[in-house]
This record gives C-alpha cells, sequence and structure tokens, in this order.
C-alpha cells in the first residue's frame, strides 16, 4: 500500500515505515502530526483517485530530526570582465517517517 501526499508543496510517495526528508516543518523531535493533503492512495492494486483531496484518507508519520541539508554552491562568472561571485546556502529540511496509511 502506497500514497501519493501533498507535503508543503511538493509530492511524495509514501509507504508504511518509510523515512523521507522534506522541507522544514513546524513541530518537536519525536512529535506526530496528520497529512490531510492525500492525492492518490493504492490500495493492493485498488487505486483511489482524489480531486483533488480523498476524504476521509489521513497519512500519520513522526518527526525524527530537524538538520540542514548539503551546501549547494552557486557561481556566477561573466567572462572577459572580471566578474566573479560565489554564494551558497544550506536548506533547512526535516527526516520524518511514515506510520500508517488510513483511509
Amino acid at each position: 500500500m502506497y500514497a501519493i501526499v501533498d507535503i508543503a508543496g511538493h509530492q511524495f510517495k509514501v509507504e508504511k515505515d518509510k523515512k523521507l526528508y522534506v522541507n522544514r516543518l513546524e513541530g518537536d523531535e519525536g512529535s506526530e502530526f496528520e497529512l490531510a493533503n492525500v492525492l492518490l492512495v493504492d490500495n493492493e492494486g485498488a487505486i483511489s483517485v482524489g480531486t483533488p483531496n480523498i476524504k476521509d484518507a489521513v497519512v500519520k508519520a513522526r518527526i525524527l530530526s530537524h538538520l540542514k541539508g548539503d551546501k549547494v554552491l552557486v557561481f556566477k562568472k561573466k567572462r572577459r570582465k572580471g566578474y566573479q561571485k560565489l554564494n551558497g546556502h544550506r536548506q533547512y529540511l526535516t527526516r520524518i517517517q511514515i506510520e500508517d496509511i488510513v483511509l
């Protein structure tokens, strides 16, 4: 059984006990929360598609940790002009574990 869920504007395919990284969510480490934006559910071949969401379908998840992602370097250069610019950032992420998919 799997589901496609909208988390903070991004769509993820989730299964029970799957761990994934999403954009930073509010909440303490170890706290549980529910995701109500379930777009699709596959229950052993029986596919349910929402319009846009499936009513009464909920995905339960737990926050494992808050962390920062890998550094991304952005380098800009204009040739023959002497212009160089180096910029970088690290994205704030949350690691979650899917506890259950409830229909």
